[in-house]
């Protein structure tokens, strides 16, 4: 069975996964994965679905259309391949947080970082709300760091790229933080 990746993005509102999963449904999908968020006043959805094999990616992308544009929704479908995927290295879960003042940058200097390490972000939640006020501009990566990296280099590098951003830098463990934070 085929799968898709469907995203849409549009003004928030009630009701946009309710129309989302009601298309699928009553085009025999089944939705696999769904990962969902407001940013601001945007609403942002990534869906896998699997495909009956009745249907094609092409006619489920004009079905959805048909559904989500006159809600003003932008929908994004593209079929999952199964080939040429990426296999991550044997890794830990770690969580990395940084505050600091926003301006623009803060973003691309951490994940620049990241990635030359071969850091893979699973997660990320940048909130800037607070212009200078360093408390109210914070960034949570989840991130899978693999077990062949030097620790030691990688967090010297990362509290060096916080001090050039002028960010305060925090690197916990998953487990740790997770533990920390409970509720």
């Amino acid at each position: 069975m085929s799968k898709v990746i469907v995203s849409v993005v549009g003004h928030d509102r009630p009701g946009i996964i309710a129309a989302v999963s009601r298309v699928l449904f009553l085009n025999g999908c089944n939705i696999e994965d769904v990962s969902q968020s407001i940013l601001q006043t945007e609403f942002a959805g990534v869906f896998i679905a699997s495909l009956p094999k009745s249907l094609s990616a092409r006619e489920l992308s004009r079905r959805l259309c048909e559904e989500l544009d006159p809600m003003g929704l932008s929908v994004l479908l593209r079929q999952m391949e199964s080939t040429g995927v990426w296999e991550p290295p044997p890794s830990e879960p770690f969580v990395i947080t940084t505050m600091g003042p926003d301006r623009p940058g803060l973003v691309a200097g951490i994940t620049e970082l990241l990635a030359g390490f071969g850091v893979n972000i699973s997660n990320l939640k940048a909130v800037f709300r607070g212009g200078d006020d360093p408390h109210e501009n914070t960034m949570i990566y989840e991130v899978d760091i693999p077990v062949a990296v030097d620790q030691n280099s990688f967090r010297e590098a990362l509290y060096k790229r916080g001090g050039e951003l002028d960010l305060d830098v925090s690197l916990q463990h998953r487990e740790i933080f997770e533990a920390i934070h409970r509720v």
